[in-house]
């Protein structure tokens, strides 16, 4: 067997060619199951319970709990949390070199937050 010497270019969804908004919503996706694994972890709910929480099929609560969310989207993601009367939020940045060069053409707010 031969070892792979692939040297990634600093983003390994960039490497297996995902467009930078499919690489965002992975990102994304990912860091919300994060979060709503380690709240359900610290309220100790079981498959059975996490039913009637997220009002939601057995099946689907299964899926969720083994990281198998490729076909749920961030909205449904999203009404889980609020399920759990979990917080969340979204932060939307400029590029680093945003300001380079350029006068902005209108005052933009620096990030978008919903609560």
């Amino acid at each position: 067997m031969s070892k792979s010497n692939h040297i990634t270019t600093g983003d390994v969804l960039d490497d297996l060619g995902f467009s930078r908004s499919e690489a965002s919503a992975l990102k994304i996706k990912a860091s919300i199951v994060e979060a709503i694994l380690a709240e359900i972890d610290r309220r100790g709910f079981t498959q059975r319970q996490l039913v009637d929480v997220l009002d939601e099929y057995q099946p689907n609560v299964s899926n969720l709990l083994h990281g198998r969310i490729s076909k749920v989207s961030i909205e449904k993601l999203l009404s889980y949390a609020d399920r759990l009367k979990m917080r969340s939020s979204i932060e939307l940045r400029p590029p680093a070199n945003a300001d380079r060069g350029k006068p902005a053409k209108r005052a933009a707010p620096k990030s978008a937050v919903y609560a």
